[in-house]
Formats: structure tokens, C-alpha cells, sequence
């Protein structure tokens, strides 16, 4: 399915960004999961770091990453973020992972240690952190909030329908539940949702979710439009317009969401500082 001509690609000056990963050794999510945006934020320059490894135990049907058994969980990892991010000059740090079903914990000690790490050499920077649903585990989701990110992001990716097709080892309401828990963890830690549309749901339905994620407790909410990332993952059943994700967030804004980005490439983690420093003003 080509692309209609709002998409517009802006190709940039990327390879400071992609020096300095390569440096040390890092993973983004931008490269693995071949976001269209990655060239306009590696140019920025920023990038949402994958830690954890580049392999997922999961095989979600949009995704792209690698699916399989991970290797073992890499301790040196947060610090060589930190001197990535010295090198970038980032002040606003986002961080997500690969599902870990085969640990314990999901990978949570993995993520405190890492926004720990951050905190203690990089005091001054700002941390969001985009989970997985670590199995509806409690107390990993209690170890990640104490970290204290400042922003607290769980996806929930789809509308509840489309759940077994799209996330076939989710599940919607475990999702909510995550981010139902994580608000009450914390006054202080913002809590972020996204969706992305275009795989056959009804606007109904969107409403229905973007309703149950305030329900939830979210502040912030992305929706973007779901662009097939390969032939092998599930195809795009439709291009929303421009003033089609207009409407939308004028309806996420009269749900009552402090903060909304919406829009044909919005992404999770794209302009992730803007989206926060606007809810500061």
C-alpha cells in the first residue's frame, strides 16, 4: 500500500547520533523497530535507547524487532547510556526495552538501575521510561516507579478488539491495570500512553480506549498512524487523514488528557521532552 502524500520522510544529518551508539554499543528503538521518524530525531539528535538486548520474547504482529531467546542482562549497559547521552547532550532521556518474559522481574531491577544510574551522574536530565506490561507483575512495577522516572509510559498500543490479532501475548485490560497501578505508586511520576490506528478499528472504539486510559489515570497520550514496518507484519488497513487525528485530539483534550500528540507519525517517544515541558507550563 503506498503511502498517501502527507507522509513526507525529512532526510537529515544522522551519523554524529548513530557514531556515538555505535561507540557504545547501544540499541535504540528506532533503529530496531525501523521507526519512520528515527532520521528527524537522530538529527534532533535524540533517540529512545533499547535496553535489555535487541531480542523480545514476544512477536507482536506490527512489530519489527527480533523475536527469540534474549541473552543475559548486560550491567554495564546504564552506564554507557549515560556517556552516550553526555555525548548527544541530551537533557531528556527516554528509555524502553524489549519484553523479558524469561526473567523474573521482567527486566524492572534492570530499568531502576538504569534510571538510578542516570540520576547519580546526569542530575540534572529528565527520564521517561516506556515499559512492557512486566506479566501484570506488581512489586517490577513498584521497582521501576521508586526509581523515580519522571515520566511513566506503558503502551497500550491497540483498541481491546484487535488485542488477540495485533498483541496476541498481551492483554488490554492487564495493560490498564499497569497504568491504573503506576498512577497510584506515584503523585510525582507523570503517567503516558500511546495508540497507533490505521489496523481496522472503528473511531468508537478509539474513543472507548483513549476513555479507559484516563480512567487509568494517564496525563499524556500519543496517537499516531500504524505504518507496516515490514511484509511480514500485519498490513495497514487504513490511512487516517491529517484532520482525521485533528478531530482526535480535540477529543482526547475534552476527555481531559493534560497533554496530547496526535497525529499521521506521531510516535510514543517523539518530541517526548516537548510533550513534558508543556505540561510544566
Amino acid at each position: 500500500m503506498l503511502l498517501p502524500p502527507w507522509f513526507k520522510i525529512k532526510i537529515s544529518k544522522i551519523q554524529p547520533t548513530l557514531k556515538s551508539l555505535r561507540k557504545y554499543a547501544l540499541h535504540t528503538v528506532c533503529e530496531e523497530a525501523k521507526c519512520p521518524n528515527k532520521n528527524y530525531c537522530f538529527s534532533y539528535p535524540t533517540a529512545t535507547f533499547l535496553i535489555l538486548g535487541d531480542v523480545c520474547t514476544r512477536k507482536c504482529s506490527f512489530c519489527s524487532i527480533k523475536s527469540g531467546i534474549p541473552k543475559g542482562v548486560d550491567d554495564n549497559e546504564p552506564y554507557r547510556i549515560v556517556e552516550a547521552s553526555k555525548e548527544m547532550g541530551l537533557n531528556y532521556i527516554v528509555i524502553t526495552s524489549v519484553s523479558r518474559d524469561d526473567l523474573e522481574d521482567g527486566g524492572a531491577l534492570h530499568f531502576a538501575k538504569t534510571i538510578r544510574v542516570i540520576k547519580e551522574q546526569l542530575p540534572h536530565t529528565k527520564i521517561e521510561v516506556l515499559t512492557p506490561d512486566f506479566l501484570g507483575n506488581q512489586e517490577a512495577l513498584s521497582t521501576v516507579i521508586s526509581s523515580a522516572p519522571d515520566v511513566f509510559n506503558h503502551n497500550i498500543e491497540t483498541v481491546k478488539r484487535l488485542y488477540p490479532l495485533v498483541r496476541p501475548q498481551a492483554d488490554y485490560m492487564r495493560s490498564l491495570r499497569i497504568l491504573s497501578l503506576a498512577s497510584k505508586l506515584s503523585d510525582k511520576v507523570r503517567i503516558k500512553s500511546g495508540l497507533m490506528i490505521g489496523l481496522g478499528e472503528t473511531e468508537e472504539e478509539i474513543i472507548e480506549t483513549l476513555v479507559d486510559l484516563k480512567k487509568c489515570g494517564c496525563n499524556f497520550v500519543t496517537i499516531g498512524q500504524y505504518l507496516r514496518p515490514t511484509k511480514k507484519n500485519i498490513p495497514v488497513q487504513r490511512f487516517f487523514r491529517p484532520e482525521e487525528f485533528d478531530r482526535l485530539k480535540e477529543i482526547a483534550y475534552s476527555i481531559g488528557f493534560d497533554q496530547v500528540a496526535s497525529g499521521p507519525l506521531v510516535r510514543s517517544s517523539m518530541n517526548a521532552q516537548g510533550l513534558y515541558r508543556a505540561s510544566q507550563q
